[in-house]
């Protein structure tokens, strides 16, 4: 989850950093075209200044040719920078567009993302109501990010790691739909509660660690063989008793410890704006 956390603040970063980068380019027009300005003002007077001069030189009251050059010559530098200028606007106008464009893109992917989460829920809010209904089941979705929390006794025996029958069944109805999601990694969490393990399971579940591990990965087998989850999407953790939801104390708050969760998260939003570009350009 951390690493995740990290991803998506990673990501937010670099947002940011073209927001700024498109806010800094706009500054540095504001200034080209003040420069841009000053020179045409410059430009102008020269301009007018050897205009003055030749008239002076034709009508014989000025003999000054040197002078005519030398603001010539000002001239043709004012100009020469005044065409740098509108290159460098030209230049700097494009990389603006593209960074526009660029922000656009990726907002519209990660709405269009957000779009297909919230079918995601829906279509999973429908296909286990009834465990959720029970209270064995909660998901919640938050913009980008889904966590289905499914308390360890709807898939598993107690200090077992073999998936029981009604598991497998709501497993079959959650592998049906992340199936067909290819837009998010798919991480499962082990979590149990602080007990140790009882000395008779302690040859196969030394600690608690490798319980919430076996559990995340008998998850993620069944996702991948049964369920024909794409494998590269797939992640298995086990936490142990180190992310308790709710105090130990209790055994209501021990229960709900005790759980899985597949939490669905963002893939990295490049991956994501080049699959929209993609569909975009083909469907036209």
């Amino acid at each position: 989850r951390k690493a995740a956390d990290q991803q998506a603040a990673s990501l937010a970063k670099e947002r940011d950093a073209l927001e700024a980068r498109s806010s800094e380019l706009q500054s540095r027009l504001d200034g080209l075209e003040k420069e841009k300005g000053q020179l045409n003002g410059e430009l102008s007077n020269v301009r007018s200044q050897i205009t003055d001069l030749e008239q002076k030189f034709a009508s014989g009251s000025a003999s000054s040719q040197e002078e005519i050059a030398k603001l010539q010559k000002q001239a043709s530098e004012l100009e020469a920078n005044a065409a740098r200028i509108a290159k460098e606007r030209e230049q700097l106008r494009q990389e603006q567009s593209r960074l526009a464009a660029t922000l656009d893109q990726e907002r519209a992917a990660k709405e269009e993302e957000i779009k297909r989460l919230t079918r995601t829920q829906e279509e999973l809010s429908k296909s286990l109501q009834d465990e959720i209904s029970k209270g064995n089941i909660t998901i919640q979705q938050v913009r980008d990010r889904l966590t289905i929390n499914m308390v360890d006794r709807v898939l598993f025996d107690s200090g077992q790691a073999q998936v029981k029958p009604v598991g497998v069944k709501v497993l079959k109805q959650v592998s049906d739909i992340l199936k067909t999601v290819t837009d998010k990694q798919i991480r499962i969490e082990g979590h149990t509660d602080n007990v140790p393990i009882s000395s008779k399971l302690q040859d196969r579940f030394k600690t608690n660690w490798e319980l919430s591990t076996a559990r995340a990965t008998t998850v993620v087998r069944y996702l991948i063989d049964q369920g024909s989850v794409d494998r590269q999407h797939l992640s298995a953790v086990g936490y142990a008793d180190t992310q308790p939801l709710a105090s130990n104390d209790s055994e209501e708050g021990r229960s709900s410890n005790r759980r899985i969760e597949i939490v669905l998260y963002p893939k990295d939003l490049k991956e994501i704006a080049g699959q929209v570009e993609t569909s975009t350009a083909s469907s036209k």
